[in-house]
């Protein structure tokens, strides 16, 4: 068996895919066929799936977008065409995802800048840091977040301490936040530290030898060259935002209503699983376009600027 796989290297290839094929196939593509049937299914005195197929559930996502231009001046100039209680979450949920992905960059860059300008030996040091988080359940991780955002908890016992006004940030969209780049940060690390390790920094010093000052020198060539971790951890850190259900229970409180926290009250609360399904579906859609067109983008933006 040994020998055939080194004399046919189309069989080792697929003897090395075909554990990954797997579990892809069991653990994503059946459960999504199984999810896209159900969204075509009606709903049953209980709320749950049962004949006859039906559309109804996608035409009421779209029969619930509507029409009405508005014009609002406060709190600043606002143009809408659209309105719907979906299209609300959708819009909200993107918007609080794009926010997260950009705060978690913000702060990932430098912290990944730093452990790739470590010397090798305590690169291993900064790694086994960022992993720590991974080593505690993720609920537990926001539970001990959302203590320390509580009223009495330590961030408002320090404020009282020192005579100032509490501050109230539990069962809010900061809190929410808070909590989607407390969870997401160490995604953004990896994937920026891997490209910032095998950065060549003499290009930095060419650059400033040919004129350029630091932020040309960052804009024109480092970040085209980090670019591919910079879209993986944005991928990374994107996507589960837009579809976080525990953050957005635990630490909005039911008050930020996300989508992915509507299609969980779907499929508990409501008890309507074929209308769940078909927002996980519309939303999965929406989020497969947005990323193929960042990538795309990403790409001709880098070959326009190198």
């Amino acid at each position: 068996m040994i020998q055939a796989l080194r004399e046919h290297p189309a069989l080792r290839l697929v003897a090395l895919m075909t554990p990954g094929a797997f579990w892809l196939a069991v653990f994503f593509l059946i459960p999504l066929g199984i999810m896209g049937v159900i969204s075509f299914m009606s709903r049953d005195a209980q709320g749950f799936p049962a004949p006859p197929y039906t559309l109804s559930n996608y035409q009421n996502i779209i029969r619930d977008i509507r029409f009405a231009p508005s014009l609002s001046l406060e709190g600043g100039l606002s143009i809408r065409l659209f309105e719907g209680l979906y299209l609300d979450l959708f819009w909200r949920s993107i918007w609080i995802s794009l926010v997260s992905t950009l705060i978690t960059l913000v702060i990932a860059f430098p912290v990944a800048l730093f452990m790739a300008q470590l010397p090798r030996r305590y690169r291993n040091l900064a790694l086994f840091a960022v992993m720590i988080p991974f080593w505690t359940n993720f609920l537990v991780r926001t539970y001990a977040l959302q203590f320390m955002l509580r009223g009495n908890g330590p961030i408002n016992t320090l404020l009282r301490s020192l005579n100032l006004e509490p501050i109230e940030l539990l069962f809010t969209p900061t809190a929410v936040l808070i909590g989607l780049v407390y969870g997401n940060l160490p995604f953004m690390i990896l994937p920026l530290y891997t490209s910032l390790e095998k950065f060549d920094w003499t290009m930095i010093e060419a650059a400033h030898d040919l004129g350029a000052n630091t932020w040309s020198a960052f804009t024109r060539v480092m970040l085209p060259l980090v670019s591919p971790g910079l879209v993986a951890g944005s991928i990374l850190t994107f996507v589960p935002s837009i579809g976080s259900y525990i953050t957005v229970d635990l630490m909005g409180g039911g008050r930020t209503n996300l989508i992915g926290y509507s299609i969980a009250q779907q499929f508990s609360a409501s008890v309507n699983w074929p209308f769940g399904s078909a927002l996980s579906l519309v939303m999965m859609i929406i989020v497969t376009i947005a990323a193929v067109i960042y990538f795309r983008s990403s790409r001709g933006g880098s070959r326009a600027v190198i």
